[in-house]
């Protein structure tokens, strides 16, 4: 009976180990990112992308939502370890894509209606066709650390534009980030790639 408990006990470690430096998987609830992601879709997310700090403009990423999309206390150390081991709540995770990072400039929008990338039109292919790019009008400065994410259903996604005005005025802190979705920025993708 001992070696059995022991070998249960390995595997249960083993797998919080994937989970906390290796890969994750989550569901997704919403239409905020169709057509790219589906309601219903399970996502796989690479965890040594965040981890490293190596988030980059365009990449779709799995992130704690609390203290900017949810409005309570950022998680403490502990609940931020314990989502890493996929421990607590998985209705304070959001997916979107990361259109601006620290030291950018966006804006809404252009005589087109594209966003305004460091004064450069964005060519954004995964929002619909022929939807606007948002229809909210915004200036933003990204600071150091923090990210800005839309949804790719620009005209049905809750997103930085809706937390304007607030505490942190949409940006995200990048140490919130779980990780990028595989097949759409990870480090993996460019390995595939090769």
């Amino acid at each position: 009976m001992r070696p059995l408990a022991l070998v249960l006990v390995g595997a249960l470690l083993a797998a919080g180990l994937i989970r906390a430096v290796g890969v994750q998987t989550f569901g997704i609830p919403s239409a905020s990112m169709e057509p790219t992601l589906a309601v219903d879709d399970t996502v796989t997310v690479w965890r040594p992308d965040a981890l490293a700090d190596s988030v980059h403009r365009g990449d779709v990423v799995v992130f704690d939502g609390r203290g900017s999309f949810i409005a309570t206390a950022p998680p403490s150390g502990a609940a931020q370890v314990g989502s890493w081991f996929g421990i607590g709540p998985r209705t304070v995770f959001y997916v979107k894509r990361v259109v601006a990072l620290g030291g950018d400039t966006l804006e809404c929008c252009d005589d087109e209606g594209r966003l305004l990338l460091n004064g450069e039109p964005l060519e954004e292919s995964y929002v619909p066709e022929g939807m606007p790019a948002s229809d909210t009008d915004f200036v933003v400065e990204v600071p150091a650390g923090r990210m800005w994410v839309m949804g790719d259903n620009r005209a049905d996604s809750t997103d930085s534009r809706a937390l304007l005005g607030r505490p942190g005025g949409g940006m995200i802190p990048v140490e919130r980030v779980l990780g990028t979705v595989i097949g759409h920025g990870s480090a993996v993708d460019e390995v595939l790639r090769r």
